[in-house]
């Protein structure tokens, strides 16, 4: 019998009792990994699903703070928007747990730098002769307040851990962040401008710049305006009976996408035009300034048959000259709503009772600082292709006061912000 040689087989095969403690190691292991595997997709699911819960409550507060930045005219920061933030963000829970707001704050979001900086500043920035880009960059001594931000959390009540426990965890924390910003005017609602006029940016701008306090009139050039019937996939040539039954009616009937074409006329429409003075006489007695809501539209190549929009501006019609076209008769007497400045102060009411048409026109230009596209006044002269009297003409004036928010933010600056705001971060 060859003891050596089956003592040197069963040595090769291992001993029994060393075989069941490697297995026991083994599936020990496994089990372990196996209950990791499972805390990580059971806990991890529901910490998943915790954190989507604080992000749209997050959300819901800085749109809500958002939407309440200022004040319903636009004139001041709303102190209360911290407040709007807070109590929508809470009303949100996290797996019937009340959301836990760590902090609102006010102040300027920059999408050029994609950064937010807290400012509890409650005074609004004058926004004429400031470009949008400018406005973008944060400015400690005048910043403009354009966002809210609000971070949640579940602190106080962590996320439950389930088979986390096992391995030492009781719970976790959470948190979320959002940031909401209000501009200008961008996509408009329906009802949001007044007339079926669109205004060129080229118009309102000095340079890039809104420009408040220098008028011009329509039609001077293809750069200032046109009749528009506010429609997008339409090009032009709207009829007259389709642009007359929108003047001094509801405004525009669809939403007006911004960046994309809405239909533009050059020139008149006299049916338009006679019915949009109707309604000027009416409206005004001929006497006081006319404060309208306008598309503003991107008119670098022209107006008409389309023209991107960019924004709204709300303007002061100071005058329409109809088709009489008698100076003596139609020059103006009195006007008694100048423009306010940024402030809302008033240069006082303008008045002339010469019975020389020329001059109560010269005098009215000049109080009013209606300009022709190469910056000298709209007066009279006698060539009439160089006067700044036309027939059939509307001179306007960009407001320099604070105005009611419209539409969605991501227009440009016309001095109209935006009531809708969206979220950026």
């Amino acid at each position: 019998m060859n003891t050596q040689g089956s003592q040197g087989a069963l040595w090769r095969r291992g001993a029994p009792g060393k075989q069941g403690g490697v297995s026991i190691v083994l599936v020990a292991l496994a089990l372990f990994m196996l209950l990791a595997f499972t805390a990580l997709s059971v806990d991890g699911g529901n910490l998943f699903v915790a954190r989507n819960e604080l992000h749209n409550a997050a959300d819901a507060g800085a749109l809500a703070g958002a939407r309440f930045l200022y004040t319903e005219d636009g004139s001041s920061v709303n102190p209360q928007a911290n407040a709007h933030a807070e109590s929508a963000a809470k009303a949100n829970n996290s797996q019937n747990s009340e959301v836990e707001v760590v902090s609102v704050k006010r102040g300027h979001w920059s999408f050029g730098s994609r950064t937010f900086t807290p400012d509890e500043s409650l005074d609004p920035v004058d926004l004429h002769e400031k470009t949008t880009a400018e406005l973008d960059v944060y400015d400690p001594y005048e910043p403009f307040i354009n966002a809210v931000e609000v971070v949640t959390a579940r602190e106080q009540t962590p996320v439950a851990a389930f088979f986390g426990r096992v391995l030492g965890f009781e719970g976790y924390e959470a948190s979320a962040r959002a940031v909401a910003y209000i501009g200008f005017a961008g996509t408009l609602r329906p009802e949001d401008v007044d007339q079926p006029i669109a205004m060129c940016r080229e118009a309102i701008t000095d340079g890039d710049s809104y420009s408040c306090d220098v008028g011009r009139f329509i039609p001077e050039g293809d750069q200032t305006g046109g009749w528009t019937n506010f429609a997008h996939d339409d090009s032009g040539a709207s009829s007259a009976s389709e642009l007359k039954a929108l003047i001094c009616g509801d405004g525009n009937p669809e939403e007006m996408h911004f960046g994309e074409d809405i239909s533009t006329n050059n020139g008149q429409v006299q049916a338009a035009f006679q019915a949009l003075y109707e309604c000027w006489v009416e409206e005004t007695d001929k006497e006081r300034l006319w404060s309208l809501t306008l598309p503003v539209v991107d008119c670098e190549e022209g107006i008409a048959p389309s023209n991107p929009l960019v924004g709204a501006v709300n303007l002061n019609i100071a005058w329409i000259v109809d088709q009489a076209n008698k100076i003596d008769d139609d020059a103006p007497w009195k006007m008694e709503e100048p423009p306010e400045d940024s402030e809302g102060v008033s240069p006082g009411t303008w008045e002339n009772s010469d019975p020389d048409g020329v001059t109560r026109w010269d005098d009215f230009v000049t109080a009013m600082n209606i300009r022709d596209s190469d910056g000298s006044l709209a007066t009279w002269s006698s060539d009439s292709q160089e006067s700044g009297w036309r027939q059939k003409s509307i001179y306007f004036l960009p407001s320099c006061s604070y105005h009611e928010p419209k539409g969605q933010s991501g227009g440009e600056n016309f001095g109209i912000l935006a009531e809708i705001p969206v979220l950026v971060d």
